[in-house]
Formats: structure tokens, C-alpha cells, sequence
């Protein structure tokens, strides 16, 4: 119900929760909200999208059969038709002994602020001037740069969540950020860089940094070529080491373990990273961009520590992966919206940062490579045997300092011997658009793959 007053979406999921039958389950999850797409290039808007979304999905479990449906409106009529629809579809279920809602586990939410009203009172045009004057920036550092998009993203909304189990719970956030593509030309030769800012609100985006990003990742690899082939020390740039520890953390989703998809599942308790190693899932942390007070399934997120000092503590849970496994939630319940069942997932991963900065680690380096951007990388690692392999471009290290850009090589070693293999953790956390925090990292002993 877009119209007229604004709908409490707290009591919609009381009403429908009213009417469960006896011994049944019920789970209503209501959720609202705005978001805005602008694109621009040659000075124009390209593409631009002000969308808003409202809607409402039901779970209804029963004799351990589970049931859902769900519609894209808020109108009364069809709020009570979906649950009568989940009723329905719980009566053609498959029994599981594990499937059930979870309860209150007198966990406290922490409290941290996810909504800035600066977001939600910035005017369309702003945001257009906005992602405009990032272009402008972006192409006046360098005369052989061109843009290929300039793009501003925000959103912004509310949930809830209610079930008759006693979780009662409402969430408000928003966010936005920016990202810049630029295309560096020399001669017949163009390499490609990309540079993004993320904030509450656009007044907290650093256009400069973003354009200067990627300007700087464009223009380095102009003449890149092909490095050796040789076993060696590799830097990951803030960004792909983002890309690796969300894959890490995929290992260590609950799910994944119960179902015999994870290569650390029976290695709880073990060493299976260098020592300096702390990884941990913290939702709680505001400046994380995936910052949230509870997950999934209404329980209060939490700091979770999964690696401890190399040590393998802990695997993430929401209530039916832990049900399986014989534990309890760690309130890391991921659902994509009205109409999806909650899964298993890490929320917002960060190793514990070390003391030094990229061009400080690089220092200490004779022989490597600074790896800036990967491709492939989810085709190219197997959660399950911990096989690593994937495209590379970046800078050659020779004698602590960067040299020759190079591109078409690819980094190659298993997902065990890397943990194993960190030997520093740079100081340079990176908020990104992603379910982790970046920041560089040295790992030993890695096999590139470029020219013989």
C-alpha cells in the first residue's frame, strides 16, 4: 500500500501472526523501500532508475512440513491471501525433522545507527550533479583517460519481522555509494581501471579517491606484459583480498558444512591459518557497508570470531543449519527478500589489520607481485578440495618497490595452503560495497603462471 499513510509494518506481522492454527509455526517478513540508479557519461544521464519496492512473504511450518508465499504489495487483501497460500503449500511439503523457526536466544541487538536522514533528504539532482562532477574529475587527471561509466547507487528501507515463537523485530537502513570506470588509451593499447567511494550519505563519498582509483589502475598497466613463471610472493590488492575472503568465508557457513561442501568441516579446533591470522564476522561494525543489528531471521547480530590466532573457532549458523549440526544460531541468518527461505552466511567479514601500509609491506619484498584485479575467481576455486587458480593483472616487485605492470598471468595454490601462507596483514581497510572489508595482504609461496 503505497498510498496514503505509512503502513506499520510491525503490525501487519502481528495480525497475520495472530491467526496461526494450533501447532503451527508462523514467520512474517515485511519489508519497504527506495532506491536510486544514475549513470552518466559524456556529461549526460545514461541510465537512471528510482525505484520502490514493498511487499510481504509468509512461512508457515507444520508438522514439519514447511510452507511459503509471498506478494509485491502491502494491500490487505493480499497480505491475508499469502498466508492462507503458505497454509496451503505447507500440506504438499516434504517432512524435516530439522525445519522450524527460530526462538529468542537472549542475545541483546547491538545498538548502531544504519539510517542517516541526509540520504533520505538528498534531491534527485544532487545525485545526478553528483556522479556528473565524478566523471569531470575522472577525466581531468590524465589526457590519455577516458570514462566508460560514472554510476551512483543508493537505497534505502525497512523490514520486520515477526513469528509465533516471540521474535518481534524492525530494521532501518541505507547506504550509498559511487563507482567509476576509466579506459586508459596509449597508441593501439587501452587497459582498463575502476575506482568506487562508499558512505551513508553522498556528502561522506570521496569523488577524488574513487576517480584517482581508478585513473591510477588504468594507467599502470599501460606496456604490461606477460611476468615469469616462478613460485613467488604475491600483495593483494585491498579489493581482491575482499574477493578471497568472501570465498573463505563461504567455507565456513554452516550450510555448506552440514551438507559435506566445505573443505575445513571436520577441522574445527585446528590450526588452519599462519598465526597472525584473526578473521572475524562482525555486523556490528558501522562502517562495515553490510552493516546490520539482526539477521536474517530477527535474531540479534553478533561478532562472531571464525579464525582465533590461526585457530579454527567457529562456523556460521542460522537456526536450521544449526539445528542439523547439533548447535545453536550464531544469528547469521542471509535472506534475499520477501521471497526466500533465510540460508547460512557471513555478514561482514574483516581479518584483524596489521600495523603497515601497502607501500611499507611492498618495501620488505624482493621478488613478488602486487596482484590489483582478478578474473574468473569463483569459477576458479573449489570450496570443496580447496583448489585456487585464477586470472591476474597487476605490478611486478623487484627489490621493494613497484615495477613493470603486468597482465594475462594467473595465480595458482589451494585455499588451505594460503591461510597458511599469510605472512603480513596490511593496515589499509577498505569499506567496499561487499560482505567484506578489504585490505592488502602478503602471501608466500604462490605459483604465477604468465610467460616461461
Amino acid at each position: 500500500m503505497s498510498g496514503g499513510a505509512p503502513v506499520d509494518l510491525l503490525s501487519i506481522g502481528d495480525r497475520l501472526v495472530a491467526r496461526a492454527a494450533p501447532g503451527e509455526q508462523v514467520e512474517v517478513f515485511v519489508a519497504r523501500g527506495d532506491s536510486t540508479e544514475v549513470r552518466v557519461w559524456g556529461g549526460e544521464v545514461e541510465h537512471f532508475v528510482s525505484a520502490h519496492s514493498e511487499g510481504v512473504g509468509v512461512r508457515v511450518v507444520s508438522g514439519g512440513r514447511t510452507g511459503t508465499s509471498y506478494a509485491g504489495t502491502l494491500d490487505p487483501a493480499a497480505v491475508d491471501e499469502v498466508l492462507m497460500e503458505a497454509r496451503a503449500n505447507a500440506a504438499f511439503g516434504t517432512a524435516d525433522e530439522y525445519a522450524g523457526l527460530v526462538e529468542p536466544d537472549g542475545v541483546d541487538t547491538v545498538p548502531i545507527e544504519l539510517w542517516d536522514e541526509r540520504l533520505a533528504a538528498t534531491p534527485t539532482e544532487d545525485k545526478i550533479a553528483l556522479v556528473t562532477e565524478l566523471e569531470r574529475i575522472t577525466l581531468g587527471l590524465d589526457p590519455r583517460i577516458r570514462v566508460d561509466d560514472a554510476d551512483y547507487s543508493d537505497g534505502g528501507g525497512e523490514s520486520a519481522i515477526v513469528t509465533t515463537t516471540g521474535i518481534r523485530r524492525h530494521r532501518r537502513a541505507n547506504s550509498c555509494h559511487v563507482t567509476v570506470s576509466a579506459l586508459a588509451d596509449d597508441g593501439d593499447e587501452t587497459q582498463t581501471g575502476f575506482g568506487f567511494s562508499v558512505g551513508d550519505a553522498p556528502g561522506d563519498l570521496d569523488l577524488t579517491e574513487a576517480a584517482r582509483d581508478a585513473v591510477d589502475r588504468a594507467t599502470r598497466l599501460l606496456g604490461a606484459t606477460k611476468p615469469r613463471s616462478r613460485r613467488t610472493t604475491v600483495v593483494l590488492d585491498p579489493f581482491v583480498t575482499a574477493q578471497v575472503l568472501g570465498i573463505i568465508g563461504s567455507t565456513l557457513n554452516g550450510e555448506s558444512v552440514v551438507k559435506g561442501r566445505s573443505l575445513f568441516r571436520d577441522r574445527l579446533g585446528e590450526t588452519i591459518a599462519a598465526p597472525g591470522v584473526t578473521l572475524v564476522d562482525d555486523p556490528t561494525d558501522a562502517r562495515a557497508f553490510t552493516a546490520t543489528d539482526v539477521d536474517g531471521e530477527g535474531l540479534a547480530a553478533r561478532r562472531n570470531v571464525l579464525i582465533d590466532g590461526g585457530r579454527l573457532e567457529r562456523f556460521v549458523h542460522s537456526g536450521y543449519s544449526a539445528r542439523r549440526a547439533g548447535t545453536v544460531s550464531t544469528g547469521n541468518a542471509i535472506r534475499g527478500g520477501i521471497a526466500g527461505l533465510p540460508g547460512a552466511g557471513c555478514l561482514a567479514l574483516q581479518l584483524s589489520p596489521g600495523a603497515s601500509s601497502q607501500e611499507e609491506l611492498i618495501a620488505g619484498i624482493d621478488d613478488g607481485v602486487l596482484v590489483q584485479s582478478v578474473s574468473g575467481i569463483h569459477s576458479g576455486v573449489n570450496t570443496v578440495s580447496g583448489d585456487f587458480s585464477t586470472g591476474a593483472s597487476g605490478m611486478s616487485i623487484s627489490g621493494g618497490a613497484l615495477g613493470a605492470p603486468v597482465r594475462e598471468f594467473t595465480i595458482a595454490t589451494t585455499l588451505q595452503r594460503l591461510l597458511l601462507d599469510i605472512a603480513e596483514i596490511g593496515a589499509d581497510l577498505r569499506w567496499l560495497p561487499m560482505r567484506a572489508v578489504g585490505m592488502s595482504l602478503v602471501i608466500g609461496d604462490v605459483t604465477v603462471s604468465g610467460s616461461s
